[in-house]
Formats: C-alpha cells, sequence, structure tokens
C-alpha cells in the first residue's frame, strides 16, 4: 500500500472537520452534513446539507417555514376538531308532553356532557399541538427534557389567558356584556389552572429538586380524570345548593334548567333547538314573505342562516371557523349578500329572542312616489280641456321631477287630442299636481277610442334620485259620448284568489257616464272566511274623479301556510253619492283557495334549506366533498369570495390537497379520522419543533424564549380568532373564556403529565434519574402562577362590581378597556421577564 511520503502529500489539518493536502482545502462529509452551526438542533430537520448557505438566508427561511407549518397545523387541526364533532354529536330522542296528547315533543339532546366533552376531546382538539410537540421533544430526546415543548406549555396558557381574554373582553359591541352560564363548572377550572401550575412550581423547586419522580408524573396525570369528573359533578349541581327537583330521577335535557323547558318550547322559536322541521319552516317562511322581492332560494339561505344561530356552538365550531376564514375555506356561516343582511338584521333587532315583533312595512321613506290618481279615466268627445291628476306621497322634503307623455291607442295624437310631452317638478311639500288634457271635436261619428298618459323618470341620473314610479304609471283616457254620473259596480260576481297572494284586488267600475266627482261606500262580509283570521276586512269610501271610471279595492289576505279547505268573504257596495247609483252587482264573493302548489314548494324550501345547511357542516360525509373543498376558494362558494380568501387559498393550497386524504369523518363515525390526523398533527408538530429550535438557535434566541414567543403565538392564534368570534355572537362567555382556564389545565396534565410519566418510568427501569432543571421554566411558571391569579381576580371583580357591567366581558367603554388593557400588560410583563431571566439578567434559578 502506497503512504503518505510515497505520494509526496503533504496533509496539515485545518478549520473543524477540514483539511488542507497539497494547500487544498478539503472537508469531511460529516462536517458537510452535520458540523455547521444549528445542525444538530433538529429531530427530523434538516433534511440536506445546509453546508454552504448564509446563515441569514437560512433564518428566513426557517421563519417562513415556521409560519407556513402554522397554517398547516391549523388546517389538519379543522380536520380533526370535524371528527371530534362527529364524535361529540351523537344525540338521543327524548320525550316530553304536550297540549296535544297523541303528540308529544320530541327533543334531541347530546349524549355528551358539554363540560366532559370540553375538557376531553375539545381541549384535545384545540392543544393537540403543544401536547404532541411536548411529547416528540421528550422521545426525540432519549426521554430526557427539553425547553421548548415545556416552554410553549406555559407560554400558550398565559397568550391564552392574558390575550384572549383581552381581546374578548374589549371586542363586545358597545352596551353589551356577556356573563359565563356556568360559573360552577368556570370555578373548577381557574382553580384546577392554578394547582396545575403551583403543583408543577412544586415539583421543580421543592419536592424533588430539579427531578421529576414517577409518583410525582402519576399524580400530574391523575390530575386530569379528577378535573374532569370535578366539572362534570358541578355541571350537574352536585355540588352547593342542591336544585329543588332531585336531579337524580330527572332526564337529563342538555343546556335544559329545571322549569325552564316550558318556556323555552312556548317560545316564537321557529327552529327548535337548531332542527329544521317543517311547521318551524312554515313559520320562518311567512315572515320571510313579508320582505319584497326575495326569492325562495333567498329564504331558504336566511332559514340556514337562522338555524345556525338557533343551535348552541362550542368553541370548537367557533375555532373551525377561525382557522377557515384565515385559510380561505368554506365558512361556518352563510354568506349573505348586503339586501339579505339587511333583512336578517330586521329579523333580529330583538337581542333575546331570534324574531319578534312584527315585520316592518315596506314604506317609501328613501324616495317620493309618483303616480296617477286613477288608471282610467272617460271623457266626452266636446268636453275640451280636461283635469289629470298627479299626485306624491312618500318622502316630501325634497324637490322632485317626472316627465308625463302621451301614448297613441286607437285614438291618434293630432287627431284626437292633443299630444303632451313635458316634465312636472313637485316643490317640497307638494303632494298634488294636475296637469291639462285637450280633447279634439270633430263631426264625424267614431266609435269610443282610447289613448295613454305615461310618467316616467327623466334621463338625467342625478334627477332620478330619490324619485321612483308609483303602481299608476300609465293612466288610461277613453273618449266617449256620455255626460251622465253613471252607475258603479263590480265587474263580477267573485272573485277566486290564492291564499298566497299577499293582496286580493277587486274592481269597481263606473258605467253609463263619467260626469262629475261621484263616491260609494263599501265594507266586507263575514262568511267561511273570517276577518282577522283569513284576510283584513273593514270599511271604505272609493272616490270617482270627473271622468273616472275605475277604482280597485284591496283587501290583504292572510297567509297562514296551512292546507284548508277553500273560504269565502263578501264585499258589498252601498250609498253612492254625487247622482250615482248602484249597478246590477253590488255584491261579489271572494274565494280564498289553498295554493295548488304549497307541499311542493314547501318540499323544496325544505330541500333547499337542507342544501345550505349540508354546506355549512363542519364535517365532510365523502372524499369527494372533502377534495371539492380543498380544490376551491371558500369550498366552492366563489361567488362570496374575496380576494383575501384567494390569497389565503392560494397560500394553503398545499397543505389543503395533502389533508383532504384523511379519511372523512363519516367512517366509522368519525374516530378513523381522529386518529389519522392527530398522526399527522404529530409529525406536523415534529417539523415546527425542529423549525422553531433551529430558527431560535440562528438568531441568538433560548428554546424557552422561543416558545414562549413565536411557537406559543402561532398556535394560539386561531384561538384568539375563535374566542373573539364566539364573545360578539354568543349569549354567554364560556366559549369565549370560560374555557380557556380548562384548556391550560389539560395543557399541564397532558402536555406534561403524560410525556413525564413515560420518561419518569423509563429512567426508573434504567436506574438513572429524570431530570428536569427548574431554571428558566421554574421562574416561568412562578411567575405566571402568579399572574394567574391577579387575571381570575379581574374576571371576578368585573362580574361582581357595576362599575364594570357586572359581566366579565364588555360593560361600560373605559373600564372594559381598561381592564383589556391591564391584561395586555401582564402578557408583556410575563414575556419580558421570563426573556430576562433565560439570559440571566434576574439570575439562573437552580
Amino acid at each position: 500500500m502506497a503512504t503518505n511520503a510515497s505520494l509526496d502529500l503533504d496533509i496539515q489539518d485545518g478549520a473543524g472537520d477540514s483539511y488542507i493536502i497539497n494547500n487544498n482545502s478539503y472537508v469531511s462529509a460529516k462536517e458537510v452534513y452535520g458540523g455547521y452551526r444549528c445542525a444538530d438542533r433538529g429531530l427530523l430537520l434538516p433534511f440536506i446539507s445546509e453546508y454552504t448557505w448564509p446563515e441569514e438566508v437560512r433564518a428566513l427561511l426557517y421563519l417562513v417555514g415556521l409560519l407556513y407549518c402554522f397554517l398547516g397545523v391549523a388546517i389538519i387541526a379543522d380536520i380533526f376538531m370535524g371528527s371530534i364533532e362527529k364524535i361529540t354529536s351523537k344525540t338521543r330522542k327524548v320525550y316530553l308532553t304536550s297540549e296535544k296528547e297523541d303528540e308529544p315533543e320530541v327533543i334531541e339532546v347530546r349524549i355528551w356532557s358539554d363540560a366532559v366533552a370540553n375538557l376531553t376531546l375539545m381541549a384535545l382538539g384545540s392543544s393537540a399541538p403543544e401536547i404532541l410537540l411536548s411529547i416528540i421533544e421528550v422521545i426525540g430526546n432519549g426521554f430526557n427534557s427539553g425547553e421548548l415543548g415545556p416552554g410553549t406549555i406555559v407560554g400558550s396558557a398565559a397568550f391564552n389567558l392574558f390575550v384572549i381574554s383581552a381581546v374578548c373582553v374589549i371586542s363586545i359591541p358597545e352596551g353589551e356584556t356577556r356573563r359565563i352560564k356556568d360559573i360552577k363548572v368556570f370555578a373548577v377550572t381557574a382553580v384546577f389552572s392554578i394547582v396545575a401550575y403551583l403543583w408543577l412550581l412544586i415539583m421543580l423547586v421543592s419536592v424533588s429538586v430539579n427531578e421529576v419522580e414517577v409518583w410525582e408524573a402519576v399524580v400530574t396525570f391523575l390530575l386530569f380524570p379528577s378535573l374532569v369528573i370535578l366539572a362534570w359533578l358541578a355541571e350537574k349541581n352536585f355540588c352547593g345548593v342542591p336544585n329543588k327537583t332531585d336531579t337524580s330521577k330527572q332526564i337529563e335535557l342538555g343546556n335544559f334548567q329545571p322549569g325552564e323547558t316550558d318556556k323555552f318550547l312556548k317560545e316564537r322559536q321557529y327552529f327548535r333547538d337548531g332542527r329544521l322541521d317543517r311547521d318551524g319552516l312554515v313559520a320562518f317562511i311567512k315572515e320571510v314573505k313579508n320582505y319584497p322581492g326575495l326569492t325562495d332560494e333567498d329564504a331558504a339561505v336566511l332559514a340556514a342562516s337562522k338555524l345556525v344561530e338557533s343551535q348552541s356552538h362550542s368553541r370548537m365550531w367557533y375555532r373551525v371557523g377561525a382557522v377557515r376564514s384565515m385559510t380561505g375555506g368554506r365558512k361556518t356561516q352563510p354568506q349573505l349578500s348586503y339586501k339579505l343582511k339587511e333583512v336578517y338584521s330586521a329579523m333580529n333587532e330583538h337581542p333575546e329572542a331570534p324574531t319578534v315583533g312584527e315585520v316592518p312595512k315596506v314604506m317609501p321613506h328613501k324616495n317620493a312616489i309618483i303616480d296617477f290618481h286613477a288608471a282610467t279615466a272617460a271623457v266626452m268627445e266636446n268636453i275640451g280641456k280636461f283635469p289629470v291628476a298627479i299626485c306624491r306621497s312618500g318622502k316630501l322634503d325634497s324637490r322632485v321631477s317626472i316627465r308625463v307623455e302621451t301614448i297613441d291607442g286607437t285614438a291618434t295624437e293630432g287627431q284626437d287630442y292633443i299630444p303632451i310631452n313635458e316634465v312636472i317638478t313637485f316643490e317640497s311639500g307638494e303632494t298634488e299636481k294636475i296637469i291639462e288634457v285637450e280633447i279634439i271635436n270633430d263631426n264625424q261619428w267614431e266609435p269610443d277610442e282610447e289613448f295613454f298618459l305615461k310618467l316616467s323618470l327623466l334621463v338625467d341620473s342625478e334627477k332620478r334620485k330619490g324619485v321612483q314610479l308609483g303602481r299608476i304609471s300609465i293612466m288610461e283616457i277613453t273618449i266617449l259620448n256620455d255626460d251622465e254620473p253613471g252607475m258603479v259596480m263590480f265587474q263580477k260576481r267573485g272573485f277566486l284568489v290564492k291564499e298566497s297572494i299577499g293582496n286580493a284586488v277587486i274592481p269597481v267600475v263606473r258605467k253609463n257616464g263619467a260626469d262629475g266627482e261621484i263616491t260609494v261606500k263599501w265594507r266586507t262580509i263575514d262568511k267561511s272566511a273570517v276577518s282577522g283570521r283569513d284576510f283584513e276586512g273593514g270599511e271604505g269610501i272609493l272616490i270617482f274623479k270627473h271622468t273616472e271610471i275605475e277604482q280597485n279595492i284591496e283587501i290583504p289576505i292572510i297567509d297562514d301556510m296551512t292546507p284548508e279547505k277553500d273560504e269565502h268573504f263578501e264585499i258589498e257596495l252601498y250609498n253612492p253619492e254625487g247622482g250615482a247609483k248602484l249597478g246590477q252587482i253590488s255584491r261579489t264573493a271572494v274565494t280564498i283557495t289553498n295554493d295548488d302548489d304549497f307541499n311542493n314548494v314547501l318540499s323544496n324550501m325544505m330541500m333547499m334549506t337542507n342544501a345550505n345547511l349540508d354546506a355549512l357542516q363542519v364535517h365532510h360525509d365523502t372524499y369527494v366533498s372533502q377534495i371539492k373543498d380543498a380544490l376551491n376558494v371558500n369550498g366552492g362558494d366563489i361567488e362570496n369570495a374575496t380576494g383575501m380568501d384567494y390569497v389565503l387559498h392560494f397560500l394553503t393550497f398545499g397543505w389543503k390537497i395533502i389533508f383532504s386524504l384523511v379519511p372523512p369523518p363519516s367512517i366509522l363515525g368519525g374516530w378513523l379520522c381522529f386518529f389519522v390526523s392527530l398522526g399527522a398533527i404529530g409529525v406536523l408538530t415534529a417539523i415546527i419543533g425542529d423549525l422553531a429550535s433551529i430558527f431560535g438557535c440562528l438568531v441568538g434566541l433560548e428554546d424557552s424564549v422561543t416558545a414562549i414567543t413565536f411557537v406559543a403565538l402561532g398556535t394560539s392564534l386561531p384561538d384568539t380568532f375563535a374566542s373573539k368570534t364566539a364573545a360578539v355572537q354568543e349569549k354567554f362567555a364560556d366559549n369565549a373564556v370560560g374555557n380557556v382556564t380548562g384548556s391550560n389545565s389539560v395543557n399541564v396534565f397532558l402536555g406534561l403529565g403524560l410525556p413525564w410519566l413515560i420518561a419518569s418510568i423509563y429512567h426508573a427501569v434504567k436506574g438513572t434519574p429524570f431530570v428536569v432543571k427548574a431554571g428558566s421554566l421554574g421562574f416561568s411558571v412562578g411567575l405566571f402562577t402568579g399572574l394567574c391569579v391577579v387575571t381570575i381576580g379581574l374576571l371576578m371583580c368585573r362580574r361582581v362590581f357595576g362599575v364594570f357591567g357586572k359581566a366579565e366581558l364588555g360593560g361600560p367603554t373605559i373600564p372594559k378597556y381598561i381592564s383589556g388593557f391591564a391584561m395586555i400588560c401582564l402578557w408583556l410583563i410575563y414575556v419580558l421577564c421570563a426573556s430576562f431571566q433565560a439570559y440571566g439578567h434576574f439570575g439562573k434559578v437552580k
């Protein structure tokens, strides 16, 4: 074998694992793939060698990758939440007595208790990234503790309690408040959230300093089922003042409290407990149809909105909605057009009920309404000039103009009448204008002829503002040879109208003369149809001005949208004045017939409403719908997609396609989707841990500082938007801040208790101690525990004292903003102090 001397090689050691051979530098494979700065900080990363990359570029790429992975974990968490919603949405039917002996009231109630669901599956869903990060870090470090996982647990808890609570307090609309409803459950979770971190502090700095023993890990983990059991007992009111009724012998009715059931069933709610039923849809459509210009499709969208509003929502539902808004996905609430938003707002003016009070009548409060006084008139050929009235109603405080012109019928302009084409101006407050129409008299015999007067808006767009045409914008004028006042009568002896017509228009005609002004009275007469139940009857006076030959009686028909037999009422003319007489038909019958297509219309409405509801489900039933949602912006609802939706959809498109391959929650009751998505969150969390650790190393941040800032904010941002939405939309504060303390407790019991239990058992078997250095973690936990007590105390003060509105959220403006600012300051104090201590400014905690 040749030697270095025989080959004449000059080999010298260089920096690190590099060598200089004959003045040429060479780097070993070990140096290229693992010897550069921060290369050994990740469990999975880096995938390729970054030896030649500038550190500034590496830091930027790792930051971008970290943020992008936060979006990815939010999307897979969305799917994970869908599986949890499927699992916890199982219900059972409860039968209640009702007024109808043979038709009991049926209510579907959830099998899962709210407290149990919130503290188990839902808490796991919202905190899965933090919990899995801690578990993966311990296992990846050879069952030794790290700083990133525990730091993220505490940092996320601080952000949730301080920042999210502040956002929720401030975001409540002016003059409104939100109180925590299940205060006993909140008290249990709040106490446990303090106990959890106190116990953590005692373990680290008192009982077994810088070491976690098996029994300590077991106690930490067992606090989790203890919390769930006590919260469930508090929810069922086993603690404190007992109920007057024996709850042990009473069927559980979910959110219903004893004595509230009858009240709930009698309230005016269209969709009871958020379920679509025929009677509720009928009642809802009756109200919607009071608004003009709404199609059946619009009514179906509004019904879906009402159903979503009527349902009780969990914190998970709001979190899924927040994630989809952040990623340009399908929204969990119907997207209403501007017009439908106005209608929906009008239908929800009362804050305590889905719909209360009468629907506001359509009033022309914005525009001046211009039309003719009558639709027809008849004049003698030798009349010469005669007046025609143009009326103005609606808004009267402006100056408006309208064009009036003549149109030929059988009568011809220039031969039978003088044409008109002029602009009529109404001054402010003026309600009537008179124009003169001139008839040309000739000596030749002619049959009766007619021509028309037409109203139209001006061409100038500025002059069209604030004015609109009324119902009678065209008037027919008949030229005849008759100078008698005439007779008044109905056109027919009977009229047939549909129940859904709205207003029945019954014409009254004037025959055998049209000279002078006459009046005739009318009244309705109940028959099988009854006024107030089937129609709005009464009495009135019809006025025929000179030359007018037809007027209409309008009778509102009440549509109760219930199948029934045909019914009728009568209208009678009586007491004519002005020289007129009653004609042969002075009484007519109006028959109200049930709509033939009633059932078809209702069935179509049910189908469209159900289709809208299906599109709003948190989870998908098939792979096809799941992949379709992933491919399309806003879940396919392109019409309501915004520019930001397109941008966010583009940024998250890759994640959506990958995670659309996760089995949908409809398979195996959601459990398959639960475990597959949990595994995907675990893989992605491992990558996030590597990205955060390497990024912190490159920019000189300690892992504990990276954990309480970048990682904690990234994992908690969806919860922030979810809590804000819940605070604004819910009547109570439970889903906004009530679950924060429970989630923080679960983070410790599962996120630290579970991995520490595994690691402590591993080390106990090997006969070595499981070392967990107090250091920055002990200081961070102690600081957070003290500030946590202050924040919970502030929330309780807000609940008790009137200066805050006696509610945890909202209230008077100045105290509200002071409270929010104080909580933000507490978070800043926590972050700054924990960071200073990590760099030794407060001294190292041993």
